[in-house]
């Protein structure tokens, strides 16, 4: 079940706590985050690879890409025993930003997203079916947790794909990993 904590930036206990989607979708709006459910039900093979993700959502990708005028989709699936599962998360796992907005849709697994303003840290469990649209300069950084187990599709304006600039704050070291939840 998707779920929404908002905490003070400086302290890792959260003050709400919310698992209604229209609550979630709510309190994200307040914050320019675009919070969506979508329908996740293609049934992919273990093998499938990105090409095969994308085939399966092409007309949701097609929609997106003209609505918003993306230039590149990439496919990140993640299983416990990824080989480089160690270092793509502690590379998510510092806070950072980006010059464009990021669109992540779960198509399988989950995935916790942090976002990181208004004197708040907003910790955004996604699961299958969620999508989230983090505006540009927003900081935020994310953890698929020590054993991953997702497939995301990613959307980006720049045709480099993600792109990230850190901002050097130890500010995620301070809050609960998905696997301390």
């Amino acid at each position: 079940m998707s779920e929404l904590r908002i905490h003070p930036e400086d302290h890792p206990i959260p003050t709400a706590i919310h698992t209604d989607f229209a609550d979630i979708r709510r309190e994200l709006g307040a914050i320019g985050v675009n919070f969506e459910r979508w329908r996740a039900d293609r049934v992919l093979p273990p093998e499938a690879g990105a090409e095969d993700v994308i085939a399966a959502y092409r007309a949701d990708i097609d929609r997106l890409m003209s609505d918003h005028g993306f230039r590149s989709v990439d496919v990140l699936r993640m299983t416990p025993d990824h080989p480089d599962r160690k270092a793509l998360r502690a590379k998510f796992l510092d806070e950072h930003t980006h010059r464009e907005f990021e669109v992540r849709f779960f198509v399988e697994g989950r995935g916790l997203f942090y976002l990181h303003t208004k004197g708040r840290v907003y910790s955004v469990l996604c699961e299958q079916g969620d999508l989230i649209s983090v505006p540009d300069g927003t900081t935020h950084w994310f953890d698929m947790g020590p054993r991953p187990s997702f497939t995301a599709i990613r959307l980006f304006t720049n045709p480099e794909g993600w792109v990230a600039n850190f901002t050097d704050s130890d500010i995620a070291a301070r809050f609960p990993r998905l696997d301390e939840r």
